[in-house]
């Protein structure tokens, strides 16, 4: 039940928040008031009952008239007493005045201070001990049916606001879907805010305790054991605060939104390096947040015993980290792609790209000597290990691609063997991709069956084997095949000789660009063998009188069979991968 009221609040609008929020306090003032009020009224009671006292004989009142200053302000005596509860309970009766709820009338504003303090007005006089001690709960009645009535006639208003609520919860998923619904309560709620600012007050209270904990009343000792372990102290107190960082499953979501703070300024920072500023790129710190959080439950984080927690959430930092620098090549690379193949002359441009991709590989390599250095080879260390060369060699993929693309904007003459080695280079790229795919996944099955087991651990395993290894494989597949059968149909056609270029005398139609070499298709039209091929990737007709291209069988049927493949290769340019498609751009 306390669940769901705290979820109902959470989830309200500020504006009725804000109502709650008054509507809380006014009662929670009225219950500080009965409390004061019996505390004050049982300590009246006890010095002016008690035989042996010197308060005995006499009343608070009759030290009023007399002018008894010495007795009313007595430390010991009850004067004192109810000049602190008249105090108090005028406050809180302000206070209440302002944020109730109930009606504004003059008079009924007017009551709820004199009910507040008709305890400690009763205390001053000689009334029956009886009539003093049920006191608190008759002047607690008035603000209390204020109360009561706010919510009684708020009630229609609050079944209004659920209902309409309710409405507006299912007609956005019957239009846009839950996840839809989800997403956008969740970034009006600014939940990761929330978050934060929870972790990181729970962080400072227990930093304050530890501190109040450590501290040493003797001021001499303390300042040269402070002195000489200050490093050692900041070290246990660090670890300290992210083993309790992590203790539940709360405080893990807290650390994840801090996480993935942390990420979006890093994924911010080189893009101000790389002077960009793509929208698909600020995703990094929700990337870097799931990928944090399902580590964490995936490694039982919040099980573990301290120290191996601390550990624990080590390794999942370094493997966090890994991915991150897997994030900032897919920041870098479309810039290097981009820089190369539309010849800008911007010096600066390349040096901020080339410098990143520096970062990009001197990092995990010296990540690299230093953890193989430190520690004993294990599954984890295998697993950092294979992702970071496979950043290293996606980062070298996308400098020879880059190398290559400059290499053709200063050449003169058309260079049709650069699509083949980008095609050669890339394909290198992905296999090496692949088999470490292939090897991290018998990495995981060795830790799911000897290490630590467990049911998210095999659904992630899963998940990786069927899009990391599965997927990857049959797109690089099906790229395959459709490359090598648009390589037969060239072959098909005749290569045009060096009299009949000269005699032509034109470009290619496809590129624009002079030919050297050419092949001529059976409608006798001349292109470049890798403009054709290109081509070919999107349709099978000629891109001047869309004619068939290449050779096919006389008989009736396989013509028949040839344009229902003609007819299914028309869409053929929505699956290709689009770097396969591009290649070499056309000039």
């Amino acid at each position: 039940m306390g669940c769901m009221s705290a979820l109902c609040i959470f989830v309200l609008y500020t504006k009725h928040l804000i109502i709650v929020y008054l509507y809380l306090t006014s009662v929670g003032l009225v219950f500080v008031s009965y409390w004061t009020n019996v505390s004050a009224i049982k300590q009246v009671q006890a010095l002016t009952l008690v035989e042996n006292s010197p308060h005995h004989s006499t009343s608070i009142l009759e030290d009023v008239l007399n002018l008894n200053i010495k007795n009313l302000i007595d430390v010991d005596g009850p004067g004192i007493l109810v000049i602190q509860n008249y105090a108090i309970q005028f406050l809180l009766a302000i206070i209440f005045k302002y944020v109730h709820l109930g009606p504004r009338h003059p008079t009924i504003q007017k009551l709820p201070t004199i009910s507040f303090m008709a305890p400690s007005f009763l205390a001053m006089l000689p009334v029956p001990p009886n009539l003093l001690h049920h006191s608190p709960v008759f002047s607690a009645l008035l603000p209390l049916l204020l109360v009561k009535y706010v919510l009684w006639s708020s009630a229609y208003n609050v079944i209004q606001v659920v209902y309409a609520g309710y409405q507006h919860g299912r007609l956005f998923v019957s239009n846009y879907g839950l996840s839809a619904l989800v997403e956008t309560e969740w970034m009006r709620l600014n939940v990761p805010c929330v978050l934060r600012v929870f972790w990181v007050l729970r962080v400072a209270e227990h930093a304050l305790m530890l501190l109040v904990d450590n501290y040493d009343e003797e001021a001499e000792e303390g300042l040269k054991v402070s002195t000489l372990l200050a490093v050692q102290s900041l070290a246990a107190m660090t670890k300290s605060l992210l083993v309790t960082g992590c203790e539940t499953i709360t405080a893990v979501l807290g650390m994840t939104s801090v996480i993935s703070f942390f990420c979006h300024y890093i994924g911010n920072f080189f893009q101000w390096i790389l002077l960009t500023d793509e929208e698909e790129d600020k995703s990094i710190g929700t990337v870097s947040a799931i990928l944090f959080y399902i580590l964490a439950l995936q490694t039982g984080l919040t099980s573990l015993n301290p120290e191996k927690r601390f550990i624990r959430l080590c390794r999942n930092f370094c493997l966090l980290f890994t991915a991150l620098l897997h994030f900032l090549h897919n920041i870098v690379n479309p810039m290097l792609m981009s820089l190369s193949a539309s010849h800008n002359p911007s010096t600066h441009r390349h040096i901020r790209a080339l410098g990143v991709c520096a970062f990009l590989i001197m990092f995990p390599i010296s990540l690299l000597v230093y953890l193989w250095s430190q520690h004993t080879i294990s599954t984890w260390l295998l697993a950092v290990s294979a992702f970071s060369i496979e950043v290293i060699v996606k980062v070298i993929v996308s400098l020879m691609i880059y190398s290559l693309f400059l290499i053709d904007a200063y050449r003169s003459t058309f260079w049709e063997q650069l699509d083949d080695y980008v095609y050669y280079i890339r394909a290198f790229g992905n296999t090496i991709e692949f088999c470490f795919g292939i090897f991290l996944f018998f990495n995981g099955a060795w830790i799911l069956l000897f290490e630590s087991g467990g049911a998210i651990r095999a659904v992630m395993m899963c998940i990786h084997a069927y899009f990391n290894i599965w997927c990857e494989a049959r797109a690089g597949w099906s790229v395959f095949m459709k490359r090598r059968t648009a390589v037969n149909k060239i072959n098909s056609l005749r290569e045009a000789s060096p009299d009949q270029l000269n005699r032509l005398d034109d470009v290619c139609a496809i590129c624009y660009q002079e030919m050297h070499s050419a092949k001529i298709t059976r409608c006798n039209h001349y292109f470049h063998g890798v403009c054709l091929r290109k081509w070919l990737y999107v349709q099978d007709r000629c891109p001047l009188c869309h004619d068939i291209l290449y050779k096919i069988e006389t008989d009736g049927n396989k013509d028949n069979e040839g344009t229902e493949d003609n007819t299914n290769n028309q869409n053929l340019l929505l699956e290709e991968d689009p770097e396969l498609l591009l290649g070499d751009p056309v000039r």
